[in-house]
Order: structure tokens, then C-alpha cells, then sequence
């Protein structure tokens, strides 16, 4: 797939712990419609930057850009605005345990619309449809098995038709079998959609199968070290941290 406009650009992103420097000048751009993984080793910071970039946590300086339009220095109603241009799909999947699946689903749709109860059940059937889980609107989370909690988190992630996509951590705690078929799922996706991804990931064998173009973070660095395909970081990086992180048997 061809990329050609930005979708995100951060510029000099920087986010201390306390006094403690966890991310320092972090800078780069995502196309759109890329599939683009924020990786690295533990502690260098991937999910604090997502977080930055989710708006959950405040940089302590630095710029963030959706579409050519301020993130972080916008009023309360634009910032909304942006919000709802990208789902996040969190590591544990963070579905309510007492809601109904469908339930779950719905949550963007209540929250963000003004669509009836009818037109509400009629995108949650589709989004359930499109993650491979038709049928499931009342189940409870507790009924599902790992991977299908992943695909109902997904569904809600997408039940806003966003431009952009979060993911942490999509194949953590998944057996080899099912998390292919989240890659695949999260491929099929993008390439229907259109939708720009963000992964958060240490997987190799998502990173190797899906991914456009990577960025390794280094936490004694706290900032970028490499930044390109996979394959060719893991054949042409001149950084031994980068050689090693990708060349792990």
C-alpha cells in the first residue's frame, strides 16, 4: 500500500516520571493508512508515548499533530474532535466485566453520538461482524476466549469508523495461532478501512508479518535509534541494541 500524507506528526515530545527523563525529543511522523510499530526493550518508554499520544498522559513539551491539526494545544471541544478521529485497543482488551459484549461495543457510540438505540445495535452487529464475532452481542467478556476478547475490543475500537488506530500490546498473553489471526485481522482491516495503525508491541513475529515501518526506542537513550522496515533494520542497522532486538531466536 502506498502512503503518502501524514497522519501524525510528533515533534519533540519529552515526558518525565517525577524528575526522571523517560522520553526526550521524540520526533516522527506516520503516514496514512501505514501500519507503523512503536518498539523497544522494557522500560524505554512505548506505552508512556502512547499514552502522550492518546492523551491520556501530558508531555512535558513537545507537539502533536492529527491531520495537520494541534493536539495538545487546542480547546477542550476541538481536542473531542480529534479524540474521536482514533480508537484505542488497550492490552487487556479493558472490556467492562458486567456489561454484555454488545454493550461494550456500544460504549464510543452512546458516549460520542446522538444515534438511536436501533442505529446503535445496527453498528454494533456490523463491527462484531467485521472483528469475526457475529452473534456475540450477549455474551459476557467472561464467556470469551482470549483472541475474542481482543476482536471485541477491536470492535469497539472501530465502532466510530476512526481515521487512526492504538494498539498496546494486541498479541500479549496469545497463544502463536491466535495471535497470527489477530495480525491477520488487524491487516484485513487496515487494508479495507484504510485505517492508520500505531502498534505498541515486542512481538517479532507481528513486527516481521505486518508491519510497514517500525521505530525502536532505547531507554538509556530515551529516544529513537532506529527508524525503517524490519527487514531492513534487521539486516542493515549499524546499531548492535537495534541487530539484537530483531534478531532474537
Amino acid at each position: 500500500m502506498q502512503h503518502t500524507t501524514d497522519a501524525i506528526k510528533v515533534e519533540n515530545i519529552t515526558f518525565l516520571y517525577d524528575d526522571t527523563v523517560v522520553l526526550e525529543k521524540i520526533s516522527f511522523t506516520v503516514k496514512t493508512g501505514e501500519l507503523f510499530f512503536i518498539i523497544g526493550g522494557s522500560g524505554c518508554g512505548k506505552t508512556t508515548l502512547l499514552r502522550c499520544m492518546t492523551g491520556l498522559l501530558e508531555p512535558e513539551r513537545g507537539e502533536i499533530f492529527y491531520f495537520g491539526k494541534d493536539f495538545l494545544n487546542n480547546d477542550s471541544r476541538e481536542r473531542e474532535m480529534l479524540l474521536k478521529s482514533f480508537g484505542v485497543l488497550y492490552q487487556s482488551s479493558a472490556l467492562w466485566s458486567s456489561m454484555t459484549i454488545g454493550e461494550n461495543v456500544s460504549l464510543p457510540l452512546e458516549q460520542y453520538t446522538r444515534l438511536d438505540k436501533n442505529d446503535r445495535r445496527e453498528i454494533v452487529a456490523l463491527k462484531l461482524a467485521q472483528v469475526g464475532l457475529a452473534g456475540t452481542e450477549e455474551l459476557y467478556p467472561s464467556e470469551l476466549s482470549g483472541g475474542m476478547k481482543k476482536r471485541a475490543g477491536l470492535a469497539r475500537a472501530l465502532a466510530l469508523d476512526p481515521k487512526i488506530v492504538f494498539f498496546d500490546e494486541p498479541s500479549g498473553g496469545l497463544d502463536p495461532v491466535t495471535s497470527k489471526e489477530i495480525d491477520e485481522l488487524i491487516l484485513e482491516v487496515r487494508d479495507t478501512l484504510g485505517t492508520t495503525m500505531v502498534i505498541v508491541s515486542h512481538q517479532l513475529s507481528s513486527i516481521f508479518r505486518i508491519a510497514d515501518r517500525i521505530m525502536v526506542l532505547d531507554h538509556t537513550t530515551k529516544g529513537i535509534i532506529a527508524n525503517g522496515t524490519p527487514h531492513q533494520l534487521a539486516r542493515m542497522s549499524h546499531d548492535p541494541r537495534v541487530i539484537n532486538f530483531l534478531n532474537q531466536s
